[in-house]
């Protein structure tokens, strides 16, 4: 009996945070900002071990509300984000930098997350590269 009324509970705890979440999630498009980037994906090609390297992806807002970056955050440490940090304008444009800084020799493919007011809430930039000694 003990068992049937906590998975009662939880079914009920369960379905209403679902419900809220899908309710904070009906903005409609003209809610949303639009950035439209000049380019998602970044290749660095060969840097130099020990320098950092640096790239700045510009966006224009093309929504008519502005767009707000609430935070950005790098996939690991080696990462460093910079962002836009006023709103950005309709029409205006905006940054997110992405720095990294090499001090390991190989490959690397590390994303940048973007959470603003956008249809998804979610834009994902990438930087990838090879460190040679």
């Amino acid at each position: 009996m003990k068992k049937l009324v906590l998975f009662a509970a939880l079914v009920m705890i369960t379905t209403a945070g679902f419900s809220q979440t899908a309710a904070a999630n009906t903005a409609t498009k003209s809610d949303v900002a639009v950035p439209v980037f000049d380019t998602q994906n970044f290749d660095f090609g060969k840097i130099k071990q020990g320098v950092p390297a640096t790239h700045e992806f510009t966006f224009t807002n093309k929504s008519k509300v502005p767009m707000v970056i609430a935070t950005v955050s790098a996939s690991c440490g080696c990462t460093t984000p910079d962002w836009s940090k006023d709103p950005i304008p309709p029409g205006g444009q905006g940054f997110v930098k992405a720095t990294y800084n090499a001090a390991g020799v190989g490959a690397f493919d590390k994303s940048v997350t973007v959470m603003a007011n956008v249809e998804s809430g979610v834009v994902v930039l990438r930087i990838h590269g090879e460190v040679a000694p």
